[in-house]
């Protein structure tokens, strides 16, 4: 992969940020679309790159636990206990936004989406960095996320300005879904898309105390349709299944990894994209079990299965 946008260099990726550039940037769940979070131009280019709706908010990324004070207008007592045990790593919490906080990043909503990422590469940028990042995933709306640098050159490489924007490359990303967004505002709080800390630690770290999503859409991933591919997405429930509708589904294949949540999760999103590039016209994807990264494949699966907007 040669491309002059592709570099490892962060002092380049940094000058980007400070020119108000973005900068695509590898993270543990997936890559991200990164811009100065508080430069309103740089986060509209943004929405600009990717398709993306305005009024869709973007998650902020910090360098450490500390700074939450500086995006959030209170912390409440589910935010706490969720950073403590779970920064840095793949989790987001939706807190009241400060004052400052743009609302082209918040989507005029009057909340903030905040995590502080695990990937050695991002958190040394966003430490020598000083501020937030609002960051995205790095690929056009509604379609699979990228989890290599590779995938956002071929997404977004003619979109960027390699004058001044920048993809960081920092390998594959280890988990390959996004990160688990919780609403610390609501009461109870609620998972608004599972991810890549488990369902069931989120219920332990708040003793249970967790409801159902509901209300309009507020967060990253909670559209009916997202992370599709162009080929149809069939689910079935087990091995068997899938064998049957491949033998009756010509240019098709399965998607199984049995109870492998790990592999699944971190192959989930090459594999759809291979599917495209394979130009198969369908996929038969066996459903996880309901647990563990299974709640968040299972999510994806659903979602790229789903009826497209036209």
């Amino acid at each position: 992969m040669t491309s002059p946008l592709v570099s490892t260099d962060l002092d380049r990726a940094l000058d980007s940020l400070r020119r108000g550039g973005v900068v695509a940037i590898p993270t543990e769940t997936v890559y991200g679309l990164a811009a100065d979070a508080r430069n309103a131009m740089a986060v509209r280019r943004i929405f600009a790159i990717k398709g993306r709706p305005v009024d869709h908010p973007l998650i902020v990324h910090l360098a450490r636990v500390e700074q939450l004070g500086d995006w959030a207008s209170a912390v409440p007592e589910s935010a706490a206990a969720l950073v403590t045990a779970a920064w840095p790593g793949p989790l987001t919490v939706i807190v009241p936004r400060a004052d400052g906080v743009l609302d082209e990043v918040t989507g005029g909503h009057s909340t903030v989406g905040l995590r502080v990422p695990a990937h050695p590469m991002a958190m040394e940028l966003l430490e020598r960095f000083g501020g937030g990042l609002a960051a995205p995933s790095a690929n056009r709306f509604g379609s699979v996320s990228p989890t290599t640098a590779a995938h956002v050159l071929g997404d977004l490489g003619a979109f960027l300005d390699p004058s001044l924007d920048l993809i960081l490359d920092g390998g594959a990303c280890p988990v390959g879904v996004e990160s688990t967004i919780v609403d610390c505002v609501a009461i109870p709080p609620q998972i608004l898309r599972a991810g890549g800390i488990p369902t069931e630690d989120i219920e332990r770290l708040l003793d249970g105390h967790l409801a159902a999503a509901d209300g309009p859409s507020r967060a990253a991933g909670m559209l009916a349709s997202h992370y599709a591919p162009a080929c149809r997405i069939e689910l079935v429930d087990d091995a068997a299944q899938a064998a049957a509708a491949a033998a009756t589904t010509p240019h098709s294949d399965i998607l199984d990894f049995g109870d492998d949540l790990v592999a699944y999760a971190h192959d989930l999103y090459a594999r759809l994209r291979d599917a495209d590039e394979r130009r198969l016209d369908t996929l038969i994807a066996v459903l996880p079990p309901a647990r563990g990264l299974g709640h968040a494949i299972r999510d994806r699966l659903a979602k790229a299965a789903a009826p497209r907007p036209r």
